[in-house]
């Protein structure tokens, strides 16, 4: 029998994609255990990751605040910043930002306070990384920051008219989306695309040739190849000295982990993420299960990359999971595969690669307005199932496992080495 759920403190770290997931999930799974749930995150509204290329090109999108995503599940939102975790003393420190509650309470003196927990959920998802190219933290734009993506859209229009140039770095997934929307949304801005690979190299040939053909009609200059050493005000200089003017630049070329779990003495990789067992808990904490991008997955077929696709189900496996622990229940072994790979080009093009398991390219994909419609489903679901699974046991979809990994796994064709589509 389970040891006094009732009173159980969750504390859920972190409210992107997966956190809040997490977060609403166990809530309905534990609504009659009675156990208490707190979702920590710095800013009050829930940022859509997938969207973020449709800000930054300068379109308005739907505001939607976590409190009220979080209405009626009785989880409580604290608005601040995680700046330490102490295992020992099972508390996280957060520098408070604004009200208590669910943004309904009492408004709260800024500083710092103490969120205790008997289990952790370590949701923090990861960033672009502006660190390893010298200016690109101060003279490019991320689409990590949402203000800073509206800012850099509203610059478009005048940018547009005058006829200037906007250069995206990255030719992942996340770089591609960007340019092409960009190119599509301000058709008097000169785009160009630079990547070290190939863009969309993940893909199979004949989708990886439809958004080549979709890039060149939107007018996009895709330089592959292209190793970019430093960011200036006022250009892109690459390997050799060569100077690419750009009157502003979008960063989406790698990126990197928060360092708050290594710093708090739990078991990391070389890249920070928490190292976790087949359930998900940390190796070297089993109170604290890690998430999303913040956790290092290993599957039969091999390492399980960051993206939303991937990190909806490991939060859902978490939310089950505490709801087992609490009944006194054994807990499953996470298993997971990929299903596919959605890009946009612009509002009226896209193009869907479906996956084997280890996210190998199959022959099948989807091109044009079905793809469109397919993709806009893929980017609206997350929200929707925060709001149906206030009420519902809502499951993440659109993944595979069992069978379908232990073939990719018998199959060989995942090389375990990390694959990140652009941070997505």
């Amino acid at each position: 029998m389970p040891t006094h759920p009732r009173g159980h403190r969750i504390v859920v770290v972190g409210a992107g994609y997966t956190g809040m997931f997490a977060a609403v999930r166990t809530a309905h799974r534990t609504r009659r255990l009675g156990a208490r749930i707190t979702l920590v995150n710095p800013s009050p509204r829930f940022t859509e990751r997938l969207r973020m290329h449709q800000v930054a090109a300068g379109q308005r999108l739907a505001d939607h605040r976590i409190a009220d995503l979080l209405a009626g599940t009785g989880v409580e939102f604290v608005e601040g910043r995680a700046v330490a975790i102490d295992p020992r003393a099972r508390r996280v420190t957060v520098e408070r930002t604004a009200r208590g509650g669910s943004g309904d309470g009492p408004a709260a003196r800024r500083g710092v306070t103490d969120v205790p927990y008997d289990t952790l959920v370590y949701a923090l998802g990861s960033v672009t990384d502006v660190t390893r190219v010298p200016g690109a933290d101060t003279h490019a734009v991320t689409l990590d920051d949402p203000r800073a993506a509206h800012a850099f859209g509203v610059r478009l229009a005048a940018l547009a008219a005058a006829g200037g140039r906007v250069t995206v770095s990255g030719g992942g997934l996340t770089g591609v989306e960007a340019a092409a929307e960009l190119a599509e949304s301000h058709p008097g801005l000169e785009v160009t695309l630079l990547s070290r690979g190939v863009p969309g190299a993940m893909m199979g040939d004949r989708a990886r040739a439809h958004l080549d053909r979709a890039l060149a009609r939107l007018g996009v200059t895709v330089r592959a190849g292209a190793d970019v050493t430093k960011v200036l005000p006022g250009a892109v200089e690459l390997a050799g000295g060569e100077q690419v003017p750009s009157d502003l630049t979008l960063w989406t070329a790698g990126v990197r982990v928060s360092g708050l779990a290594a710093r708090a003495g739990i078991e990391t990789d070389a890249r920070g993420l928490v190292v976790v067992d087949d359930r998900l808990r940390s190796v070297s904490h089993p109170e604290v299960y890690a998430i999303g991008d913040a956790a290092a997955v290993r599957q039969a077929w091999g390492q399980v990359h960051g993206t939303c696709q991937s990190g909806l189900p490991t939060a859902q496996h978490v939310a089950d999971a505490l709801a087992r622990t609490l009944r006194g229940r054994a807990v499953k072994r996470f298993r997971f595969g990929y299903f596919h790979q959605p890009v946009s080009l612009g509002r009226r093009d896209a193009v869907i690669q479906f996956t084997y398991a280890d996210d190998a390219p199959r022959r099948v994909y989807l091109r044009g307005r079905w793809a469109v419609r397919y993709k806009e489903a893929v980017s609206s679901s997350p929200v929707m199932m925060y709001r149906l699974g206030r009420r519902m046991n809502v499951r993440a979809v659109l993944s595979r496992g069992g069978r379908a990994t232990r073939r990719a796994a018998r199959r060989g064709s995942y090389d375990g080495t990390l694959r990140v589509a652009g941070g997505r």
